[in-house]
């Protein structure tokens, strides 16, 4: 039977203990001054079996515990606190303690209808694309991306002007190997998929509609659009993720923004570019 020991652990980590019966404090396992009672062992193995499909026996269970205890201790007696990597670790955790804490009830109340539903659809639909991209690498100098550029803008050109189908032109000109092999398609897409810059330029195009040049982080497409769904043809299930999505954004922006009043913060974004 297989276990995943890295997943037990986490879970003797932050399990909870379940309150039992006196004859719960009798000791299963002792590790050096750390005793383990039954009710301790009890609780983190409950929630081992709420949590993994394939559990252990109580007794391999038992064996994992002693060996957590004994790593616990050890990495104490080594004063792995004091370990730049473990003081990150420690960090991270105190981090997600304090939104679990402070916005852990709030996102799972989290609820998403219909009609929200509806409304983000409308500014957020799928739509359907074909391109013909013309790359350059993310290293590539001025020169490069100036070169790019112009390519781009001759086979737009030549698109404008061409009676030829657009995947002839595909097939002919794009440095996207994986949808050259289907007429430039990418299929079905919404703003949860596609770059920032695609989408917003395709969201003005109409069905059948020719545009160049959209530059993104791959070089620049020159793009048709070919089909724009309705909501009753959309993938339900995306959507309501990005509402929800939407709304815990919402809640982390507001606890950080009254946050951020008892702290003086200074960022130099500049230093980024």
């Amino acid at each position: 039977m297989m276990r995943n020991f890295v997943a037990l652990a986490f879970v003797i980590a932050t399990a909870p203990a379940i309150a039992q019966d006196k004859t719960q404090d009798h000791i299963v396992a002792t590790v050096g001054e750390k005793k383990i009672t039954l009710k301790e062992f009890n609780g983190k193995y409950e929630e081992v079996l709420k949590q993994t499909i394939n559990p252990p026996s109580r007794e391999l269970f038992l064996e994992d515990l002693v060996r957590y205890e004994m790593g616990v201790q050890e990495a104490n007696k080594r004063q792995l606190e004091s370990d730049p990597i473990v003081k990150e670790r420690i960090r991270q955790e105190m981090y997600k303690g304090l939104i679990e804490r402070e916005l852990g009830k709030r996102i799972s109340d989290i609820k998403v209808n219909e009609s929200e539903m509806k409304s983000y659809y409308s500014k957020n639909p799928e739509i359907r694309t074909s391109h013909i991209l013309i790359e350059f690498k993310p290293d590539a100098t001025a020169e490069q991306r100036a070169a790019a550029k112009a390519r781009a803008q001759e086979i737009h050109d030549e698109i404008r002007k061409s009676k030829r189908p657009f995947e002839e032109l595909v097939a002919l000109y794009s440095d996207d190997v994986l949808s050259k092999k289907n007429g430039g398609d990418v299929g079905w897409q919404s703003g949860m998929t596609l770059v920032p810059n695609y989408y917003q330029a395709i969201l003005k195009m109409k069905v059948g509609e020719v545009k160049g040049l959209i530059e993104t982080q791959y070089g620049y497409h020159v793009v048709k659009v070919t089909g724009r769904r309705g909501y009753a043809d959309a993938n339900k299930r995306q959507i309501r993720a990005a509402v929800f999505d939407e709304k815990r954004k919402t809640l982390f922006d507001e606890y950080f923004a009254k946050l951020r009043r008892n702290y003086k913060v200074e960022m130099n974004k500049a230093a980024l570019k």
